[in-house]
């Protein structure tokens, strides 16, 4: 399994109520070909606006599937209790980092 096949995803809803979705996966360019992309992206979209919150590139490999659940786990739980922002700057030192196990 990698994360080429299919993205890790998953919802938070932050401490004011409104949800976010979280999602580990590979990143989406409509000019380059799928099998060609590479880079794993963490990124962070309002569920009920639509909207794009945030998004980091980060240091792990499409092969990286448990630590990109690690990845995953840490956002969420951080984003449900407050301790992390639903921020790009927030994000991007979690997203520079391999999660330890």
């Amino acid at each position: 399994m990698s994360l080429r096949g299919e993205p890790l995803e998953e919802e938070a809803t932050l401490p004011d109520g409104r949800v976010v979705a979280v999602r580990v996966g590979l990143a989406e360019d409509s000019y380059i070909p799928r099998r060609e992309l590479d880079t794993v992206v963490l990124e962070l979209w309002d569920e009920d606006r639509g909207e794009h919150l945030a998004g980091v590139s980060t240091v792990l490999s499409v092969a990286d599937v448990d630590a990109a659940r690690r990845l995953l786990r840490e956002v969420v739980e951080g984003l449900a209790d407050g301790s992390l922002e639903p921020t790009a700057g927030a994000l991007e030192p979690l997203a520079d980092s391999v999660p330890g196990q």
